[in-house]
């Protein structure tokens, strides 16, 4: 059952648990909410998985990320009304607000150079703070050579 409008479906499942609980649902949650077999889920996860449309922890069916959206905290965390979410990097917090479609949130990171707290408020969609910069050390091209790293 890993027809692409199928596993397209549990996209979109998987995006909007992520949108509500601030967290990946697992192969149980899923296996439930389509009625069918946590083999099947698995399935539906590993297709998504080989599509890079979400990334799995290496070895299991457990959702990793879910660009931008990680499922296990990181230095990037970004709340919006009252739900802290984990971003992968810098710029997934921007893409949180986004796919949020936020106007407000707050931003809390660190500064992988130097270590500084950085903090950002977006307000009628408009950033105020630091005046920080994003460094992309790997190029786009080569971000799923080492997702976990990049």
């Amino acid at each position: 059952m890993t027809d692409d409008d199928f596993i397209w479906q549990v996209r979109a499942f998987v995006y909007g648990w992520f949108a509500g609980q601030a967290r990946a649902p697992g192969v149980a949650d899923i296996a439930e909410h389509f009625d069918i077999s946590a083999r099947q889920a698995d399935e539906a996860l590993i297709a998504l998985h080989e599509k890079h449309a979400l990334f799995l922890k290496p070895g299991t069916v457990a959702i990793r990320m879910a660009n931008p959206f990680s499922a296990i905290p990181t230095s990037f965390v970004v709340k919006v009304q009252e739900i802290t979410y984990w971003a992968n990097c810098a710029w997934d917090c921007f893409g949180i607000v986004a796919a949020l479609h936020a106007l407000q949130a707050s931003i809390e990171s660190v500064c992988a150079a130097s270590g500084e707290r950085l903090h950002l408020e977006i307000n009628a969609g408009q950033v105020s703070g630091a005046g920080a910069v994003v460094h992309f050390l790997v190029p786009f091209r080569r971000w799923y050579d080492d997702l976990v790293a990049t």
